[in-house]
């Protein structure tokens, strides 16, 4: 379990690549977004164990301006300053429609519907599975989960 205060435990997923224009193959660029150091290094670790391209940042106000044009975001919902929601609403009024997975580890009445509603594509309460991630990125990236 990722988020988890034990080990986490992998799973066998296939991975999803895309072709670019010239045919070559691409590996996908995940940015994860977690204010917990130790979590977000976890999650770079296990999607790049995955074939994915992963970059971790501390906090949405980081990743807004490294701007570096992600196929997918997982982003924690709780986080100082900008929080995950605001973060994909932002996206939403930039025109961006990167898809977003959602994390959290609370259980607020009614976060998932809020989470759902920002656009999410996916939501995740911590600890969760590692395969449960990687199938949640592969929907969200069109692929076979």
């Amino acid at each position: 379990m990722i988020g988890a205060t034990q080990g986490g435990r992998g799973a066998a997923c296939s991975r999803w690549r895309a072709q670019d224009m010239a045919g070559d193959v691409t590996e996908s660029l995940i940015s994860v977004i977690d204010d917990d150091e130790s979590l977000r290094s976890a999650v770079v670790g296990l999607l790049r164990s995955h074939g994915y391209r992963a970059e971790g940042y501390p906090n949405g106000e980081a990743f807004l301006i490294a701007a570096p044009g992600p196929d997918c975001i997982v982003t924690d919902i709780h986080m100082p300053g900008i929080s995950g929601i605001d973060l994909k609403e932002e996206l939403a009024r930039r025109g961006d429609a990167t898809p977003v997975i959602m994390i959290t580890a609370r259980s607020d009445v009614g976060l998932e519907g809020r989470a759902r509603a920002s656009g999410a594509t996916c939501f995740l309460r911590k600890p969760f599975d590692a395969g449960d991630l990687v199938q949640c990125i592969e929907s969200a990236l069109g692929g076979e989960p």
